[in-house]
Parts: C-alpha cells; structure tokens; sequence
C-alpha cells in the first residue's frame, strides 16, 4: 500500500482505482501532483547528480498552486519577443509576493538576460520610446544631418 504519494487533492494513489473514476468519486485535483511528490523527486535527482532537473522539479512543485491559466500564461510570458523587462520583472515580484520564491528567481533572471541579448519586447510595443542600438549611436560626423526647421 502506497500512502506516501499523494495527489493534489491529497488522496493516495492507492485511492485513485477505476472504480472510484466510474462512479465518478475521481476529480481533476485527484490527477495532479501533489507538490511534496514533487520535492521527493528533486531530492532523488540532486542525489544522483543532476541539480538542473532537481531545480526544475521544485519550481514545477511551486506552481502547483496555481491555476492552469496562470501557469500557461507565465509559460507564455517567458517566450522570447513576448514580454517586456518590465514585464518580466513585475511578473517576478508578484510572484515573489505570493511565496513563490524559486519561480520568482528564473523570472528575474529571464529578465535580465532577455534584456541583455534583447529577447525581450522591443520598448516601440510597449509604447516607450525604442532606444537605439549600441553600433548606431547618433553623433556628429559627416553623415550626420542638420536639424529640419520650419
């Protein structure tokens, strides 16, 4: 008997049979993962040398609490072009607020990288003014153009 893994609900597996699905005793919450089978598994995998899938498997254990829109449209969010630095780092903060701390961390970090590679919405779709690249940079010479007065 299995009464370690639990789902979201907090029903163990050994409560989850096709007879309880029948008559209709099996919710969505019974399906998803509850976040302390999550952290097992991250502690299984630092042990066995691999600290990525085990800092994966925690922010995953993190995000169980929200709602599946929330989850995809940070997804979302994080896609390259999608979302500005502002954005990201206001979506960090929010989630910080509400004790989401290690999701809170790569989105941050997201931020900054996006920024730096320019990832991140161009400042024209956020309605700022677009800074000009750093190659491009406006100053006197002989291309240079005077000034249009009328």
């Amino acid at each position: 008997m299995n009464t370690e893994t639990r789902a979201l609900s907090g029903r163990t597996v050994d409560d989850l049979t096709l007879d309880a699905v029948r008559v209709g005793e099996v919710g969505l919450a019974d399906l998803r993962i509850h976040p302390e089978t999550l952290e097992r598994q991250a502690v299984i995998a630092q042990q066995h040398g691999n600290p990525q899938l085990a800092a994966n498997l925690r922010r995953a254990a993190e995000l169980t609490g929200l709602p599946d829109e929330e989850v995809l449209a940070i997804y979302e969010a994080l896609r390259p072009g999608r979302s500005s630095t502002a954005e990201l780092a206001a979506l960090a903060g929010s989630l910080a607020a509400r004790g989401l701390p290690l999701n809170a961390a790569l989105i941050a970090e997201a931020a900054e990288v996006y920024a730096r590679r320019r990832l991140d919405r161009p400042a024209a779709a956020t309605g700022l003014p677009p800074e000009p690249p750093a190659a491009a940079q406006p100053g006197p010479g002989p291309s240079a153009q005077p000034p249009v007065t009328s």
